[in-house]
């Protein structure tokens, strides 16, 4: 189960914010790079981080797994488009989300 949390305006702009690790968790300090009153801000924690369960599972865990999870939370969410934006190895995940989902 993927744990996600959203934050700011309802209505904004969507972001995702995906963390640092492999291993970290949480992102909050991310938000402060986003305007709560234009951006709606969307932070999950990864496969076996934080608050996402099983907690500090390494079964099916690999950075292809996490591109799913993105763009799985994206679909539930309804977002048809969204800023990717991730700190430390965030970052190496944001990249391969946006090479895998270009439209996205």
């Amino acid at each position: 189960e993927i744990y996600y949390e959203e934050s700011g305006n309802p209505h904004g702009k969507p972001v995702v914010l995906l963390h640092g690790g492999p291993g970290g968790g949480g992102a909050t300090g991310l938000r402060r790079f986003f305007d709560p009153q234009v951006y709606r801000i969307i932070r999950f924690d990864q496969r076996g981080c934080g608050n996402s369960v099983p907690h500090a599972c390494l079964e099916e865990n690999t950075t292809w797994h996490s591109v799913a999870d993105v763009e799985a939370l994206r679909k539930h969410l309804g977002v048809d488009r969204w800023m990717v934006f991730g700190g430390s190895w965030g970052s190496c995940l944001a990249l391969s989300y946006a090479v895998t989902h270009p439209e996205r």
